[in-house]
Order: structure tokens, then sequence, then C-alpha cells
């Protein structure tokens, strides 16, 4: 089971880890990728076939796209790669569909200029001003967005959703909890309360992973702060790579499991003065 939301100032992967034995060692079994320093990646499905997306996700994005354009894609353009190789897989021969489900969440610094009328500067009629408004055209704005993608090769925007298991109830939960103007730290107790709501079983630091995406001074833990003054900062050995270490833009980065547990406790707590009221 996948949960995914978006807040105002960041954005949220939550996954259920399950382990089909109990001497397999946990962190073996992440679910959650970083794929550039700002994008994330989840899937429900096969986990060979993931792995493959995955180190095609990395390629395309830190050989090609950065090779060409000295940046990192945004996240519809590396949405729009993934899908592509997903929907080639359904009709070439001697290959089989992936049989993965991807959420794919990530937050882009955008060129949105100060006012409108910058925007519209430059633009001559009404339907070049129409184009060039939104994130899917002309002027990339920033901020967190969330897509899916399906085996098919078809992908869609999102503000809140889920797949996998139970996914039809976690969708239900969802739309009852959700709220345009949510802050990061309430999405990730929506999440968490989404999980408890449709998994079977325990859920404590072990069993359960998340992902945010945000600037590195949202939810960060005072013990996490480095010698860059940067809170929350993600380690600069993630991929491989430097270069992340310092940065002050958005990132995406994985909760530890200290941090997992305390969310857990307070979700539970929560939920038990929801039920005694």
């Amino acid at each position: 089971m996948l949960i995914s939301d978006e807040a105002t100032n960041g954005i949220v992967l939550a996954t259920e880890k399950k382990s089909s034995s109990p001497l397999i060692d946990p962190p073996s079994l992440s679910k959650i990728s970083l794929i550039t320093p700002n994008i994330g990646m989840v899937y429900s499905g096969m986990g060979p076939d993931y792995r493959v997306l995955v180190d095609k996700a990395r390629k395309v994005s830190h050989t090609g796209y950065k090779r060409i354009y000295n940046e990192y894609p945004p996240t519809r353009i590396l949405v729009q790669d993934v899908a592509r190789v997903m929907q080639e897989a359904t009709q070439s021969g001697g290959v089989r569909p992936y049989g993965v489900s991807l959420l794919i969440a990530g937050w882009d610094d955008g060129v949105e200029p100060e006012t409108q009328e910058l925007a519209d500067e430059g633009l001559e009629t009404d339907a070049e001003k129409k184009k060039a408004s939104g994130k899917t055209g002309g002027i990339l704005k920033g901020g967190p967005s969330l897509y899916q993608v399906d085996p098919s090769g078809s992908y869609f925007p999102w503000k809140a959703t889920a797949i996998g298991k139970s996914a039809t109830s976690a969708k239900t939960f969802l739309e009852k909890r959700y709220k345009e103007d949510l802050e990061l730290e309430d999405a990730v107790h929506i999440a968490l309360l989404t999980l408890k709501e449709t998994i079977e079983g325990e859920m404590n630091g072990e069993t359960v992973e998340i992902g945010i995406n945000s600037t590195p001074q949202e939810l960060a833990p005072k013990a996490d702060q480095h010698d860059t003054g940067i809170i929350g900062a993600p380690a600069n050995d993630l991929l491989g790579y430097e270069g992340v270490e310092g940065a002050v833009g958005p990132r995406f980065r994985k909760l530890s499991k200290e941090v997992r547990s305390s969310r857990l406790i307070s979700t539970t707590s929560d939920k038990n003065q929801d039920v005694q009221s």
C-alpha cells in the first residue's frame, strides 16, 4: 500500500514495508528511491521491474538531460520519459509490460515571474498568453507535483492518491481528510492515518517508510543539523555524486527510523483521542 499527498510546502510518500521473514535485514526492503536531488519515486508491484525503471530514470536524469541542459529534468519531463519506457514495453516483441505502478514526487524550482504582467510581457495574442500559463507548458511554475504512472504508460497528476492493495478505501479516506491548504506536518499525519486504516499488522519505524520533498528546514529534527547550517539536508552520497551537500533548494529525502517512529506515536495518540471523543 502506497500513500502520497501534496501540501503547500512539500509532498509526502508513505509506504508499508513487508518482510517475508524476520531474518531479512529491514533496510534492504526499501521501496522509496531517490532519482534526482528533488525527485523521489516509489512503486507497487514487482521489485525487479522497479529497479530496472529506477536505473533508467537515473540514467536519463544524470547522463542524458543533465549533460545537455546542465540541470536535472523537471518532474513532468522525467515522468514522460519513464512513461514512454513503460508504454514501449506493451507493444514490443519479446518483452512483457513492466509489472509496477509508480508514484513520482518532485519539487521544481520553476521560472515563475513575480507578476502576471511580467509573464505576459512579450506575448502578443491571448492564445499565446493562455499557452504560457500553468505547469504543463510555457513558463514552468515551481512547487510540489505528484504523478502516478500505470503499467500501460499512462500518467496522471494528483493532489493525493494511493496505489496497491486497498487503494480504493485509501482514496476514500484521503478524500475526507485532504484540504488544499495542508501543511507538510499535516500531510505526513494524514498519510500515516491512511496507512493505519488500510494495512494489517503492526506499524512501526521498521514496517513503514516515509519520503518527503520540501525545503531542508521542513520537518527536520534538530539532531540532523549539519555543519552547513542546513537542518535535515540530505547526505551527498545518496546517489554517489557530489553537489548535494550545502544545497538550499527543495530536496527529496527519506525520514530516519527514529523520526518515523516518533511520527507514528504521535499519530496513534491523536487517533485514540479521536476515538474517545
